[in-house]
């Protein structure tokens, strides 16, 4: 009954841990009522506390409790109030304690049950198993007697079996001896030089133990055929057609002779280094087209090689390391010198399959070399390079293209279309031949490319940036307004002394055709196949920024548009120049024609115009016609300048009204001559004339004229009317501007005075009946 209660105790000790003074209350009360008396008595005097602490005597958890001590204290230290909580307080935690007990006891109820129902199994188990046991070791002592006997009776013939045993393995051996000359000679006649050394090597205890005495004539004539099979061992180490292989088993065997053979170590090094160089100079040779450059059974003597060098001196792997390391090198530099001949990408990936599959091949037999490592850098390298060559052949070729010598009186009807449209295709079909090229090395499945991927995506955006970076250098080259990097020798032979007209429009076109056509086309395929890439394109952005490339053309553009129209407004400056400085106009004589500058003027802007229609479109809308005009061109028609063609009495009458004339201007509404330039025929065509006009009007107001004089630039400007219009269509500025510079004349003339209207039409239609006779002659 005791361990019972014992059982009690430590399972509710074990299911109910002291969380809180409540539950170690209710532990020591249960741990008191359960424990043993060894007094005898019934209440349970034995106590969880140890013996060496005394609890007070009003402490109601302890043995020594004194409920008249503790109703004094009580009493004493609370009032009716508090007896009466702590009566209630008392009473529901007597309540608790019985429930608390009472559901210890049904939690552990079907444990007690189940030990007992085990203890009942065990005890009905046990009987009967004496007997057994009992039955078992009469069974055993009979079979051991029944052996001994056996082994007894056959003692004495096991024993004499053994010795002969014994005496048939001696007497083997005896003859192995004696017929081991005649043995290693018939080795020796089938080259069987690894059978010869087992068979010496065997019987060489025997000779150490009685070569001088029993066997002395079997041992020599062993070692004078083991010196044979030395010497012919050493003679296959010598020769260069025997494989490696055979080689390697050779010095095997003769390490097993105990025969020296580090002095052929370097020998042997030195002879495999010169055939590497020699297979290095061989695929050196090789056309890449024919069989890639790179033979294919050497990357299998070279790992045989090898691994016989790995098994013949252990010790040679560093050097062994070397010679692969710098094997594979002078391969990745044979890849790289054909890459510099443009290769394509379905001729570089054989290439670079072919040296991972030997890599791989190498890797087996020294993977200490790390070669898959040391490919990883070369294929990253070689791949950079492959992208930059491309780059670079192409900007090399758009420059070539660009650069032809374009002449509008050549055998070609339209050569600036032609450099035109040849550069477009150029420059678009060779953007998009590139990406093809480069997918494929991003689609291939090859081990080295697909950790490169990242890296190839950036190089590809890199390269893209670089190029239109480039090329747009080279189209300022062109223009003779910028300078390429002294770093870019492909475009060392670009000379920019003369700069022809023609090709900086074309340029100028080419400039918009790339920001409006090229530039997002290859934005979409590089974002539809190249985007992402390494670290880079999460730390420093995209390597290939489009909008900054179209803000460069955008701007060169138009730089190259105004230089052009700069170019021809200076081309005419001198014609007009010419015409001014060279008479005298104060001596000038009587206009009898129109002035000859005026065909040269012409024939300088229908130059301009067979260029600018070969480049530029034809403009959607026409502006600043005569009717559009808000320009007071009745008030400049009306001014005394035209009235003086019908009176030139006097100077004095022409001053005053000169002056009036000025007086007429300020009251005139401000016309824009000069407005944005755009991509179109007319507005090119148009910019170019009025700055013609603009120099006209500076050179006149540098010249001091007579009355001939003003009268032939009078004649000349009324000529120029009609053929100027049809170049422009912006008649009412022409209009203007011709009016200025008849205006300047008559500022400078010190005898202003107008030729009259029926001699002007005279003239003017003489000029135009013999222009035209001219063109129909010609």
């Amino acid at each position: 009954m005791e361990e019972i209660q014992t059982v009690r105790i430590m399972a509710f000790e074990n299911a109910s841990p002291p969380l809180d003074e409540k539950a170690k209350r209710t532990r020591d009360l249960l741990a008191s009522f359960y424990s043993s008396n060894t007094s005898g008595g019934g209440s349970g005097s034995g106590s969880s506390i140890s013996p060496g602490r005394s609890a007070p005597a009003d402490s109601i958890n302890s043995p020594n409790f004194d409920s008249d001590i503790y109703m004094s204290i009580i009493v004493q230290k609370l009032n009716l109030d508090g007896l009466l909580q702590k009566h209630v307080e008392m009473a529901a935690e007597i309540k608790n304690l019985d429930t608390d007990l009472q559901m210890l006891v049904y939690e552990n109820y079907n444990k007690f049950i189940s030990a007992t129902d085990t203890i009942k199994r065990m005890k009905s188990n046990i009987v009967g198993m004496e007997a057994n046991m009992e039955h078992l070791l009469n069974k055993i002592m009979s079979v051991q007697s029944k052996s001994d006997v056996v082994n007894k009776s056959l003692f004495e013939k096991r024993e004499h079996i053994e010795k002969l045993h014994r005496t048939r393995n001696l007497l083997q051996k005896v003859q192995f001896i004696y017929d081991l000359p005649a043995q290693l000679g018939r080795c020796i006649k089938a080259e069987a030089y690894a059978d010869a050394v087992r068979f010496f090597t065997g019987a060489k205890p025997i000779f150490e133990a009685y070569g001088d005495s029993s066997f002395q004539d079997c041992k020599r004539a062993s070692e004078q055929a083991m010196d044979i099979v030395i010497q012919n061992l050493q003679e296959k180490l010598s020769s260069e057609s025997v494989p490696i292989e055979r080689r390697a088993e050779a010095v095997l065997l003769l390490k097993q002779l105990s025969f020296s053979v580090d002095n052929l170590k370097s020998k042997l090094l030195e002879k495999f280094e010169d055939c590497l160089l020699k297979f290095h100079n061989h695929s050196k040779e090789v056309d890449l087209s024919e069989s890639d450059g790179l033979p294919k059974a050497s990357i299998e003597d070279f790992s045989k090689t090898a691994h016989a060098y790995l098994i013949i001196f252990p010790d040679s792997e560093v050097r062994l390391i070397k010679l692969a390391q710098d094997f594979f090198s002078k391969r990745y530099g044979i890849v790289q010198h054909h890459i510099k001949k443009r290769t394509s990408a379905a001729s570089l990936l054989p290439m670079l399959w072919d040296i991972w599959n030997d890599i791989n091949v190498m890797d087996e037999v020294l993977p200490e070399a790390a070669l898959p490592v040391h490919c990883l850098e070369a294929a990253s390298g070689i791949c950079r390079q492959y992208i930059s060559t491309l780059f670079s052949h192409l900007l090399k070729e758009i420059s070539e293209l660009i650069r032809i010598q374009p002449r509008i009186n050549g055998s070609e009807e339209s050569p600036l279309q032609i450099v035109l449209e040849g550069s477009k295709k150029a420059i678009f079909q060779g953007s998009m031949d590139l990406l093809v090229e480069f997918r494929q090395l991003l689609d291939d499945n090859l081990e080295l490319l697909v950790k490169l991927r990242d890296l190839l995506r950036d190089w590809v955006q890199e390269g893209f940036q670089d190029f239109y970076q480039k090329l747009h250098q080279l189209f300022l080259l062109l223009c003779g307004s910028g300078n390429l990097s002294t770093k870019d020798s492909s475009n060392d032979s670009v000379h920019t002394e003369r700069v022809q007209t023609g090709l900086v429009l074309v340029l100028a076109q080419v400039s918009v055709y790339i920001e409006h056509a090229a530039i997002p086309r290859v934005t979409e395929e590089i974002a539809a196949y190249f985007s992402g890439g390494g670290m880079r394109a999460y730390e420093r952005g995209p390597a290939f920024v489009p909008g900054e490339i179209c803000r460069l053309f955008r701007s060169a553009g138009e730089k190259f548009l105004h230089r052009y129209i700069n170019m021809k407004s200076q081309n005419l400056s001198i014609i007009l120049k010419k015409r001014f400085t060279t008479p005298n106009w104060i001596k000038h004589k009587e206009p009898r024609e129109v002035n000859m500058f005026v065909d040269l003027l012409l024939q300088e802007l229908d130059g301009v115009v067979a260029e600018v229609r070969q480049v530029l479109q034809r403009g959607l809308t026409r502006r600043h016609r005569r009717s559009d005009s808000n320009g007071s061109t009745n008030s400049s028609r009306s001014n005394p300048l035209r009235e003086d063609k019908f009176s030139r009495s006097n100077t004095q009458r022409a001053k005053s009204q000169f002056l009036e004339s000025h007086l007429a201007k300020l009251f005139e509404q401000k016309m824009e001559i000069f407005t944005k330039v755009e991509y179109t025929q007319e507005s090119v065509v148009s910019t170019v004339v009025k700055l013609c006009l603009k120099s006209l009007q500076e050179f006149v107001r540098l010249q001091t004229l007579n009355r001939s004089g003003y009268q032939q630039i009078q004649l000349d400007i009324e000529f120029l009317k009609n053929p100027l219009k049809e170049y422009v269509d912006d008649e009412a500025a022409i209009d203007f501007l011709l009016k200025e510079v008849i205006s300047a004349a008559h500022e400078r003339c010190l005898d202003p005075i107008p030729l009259e209207p029926p001699i002007l039409d005279k003239l003017v239609n003489a000029k135009i009946s013999k222009s035209k006779d001219q063109k129909t002659s010609a």
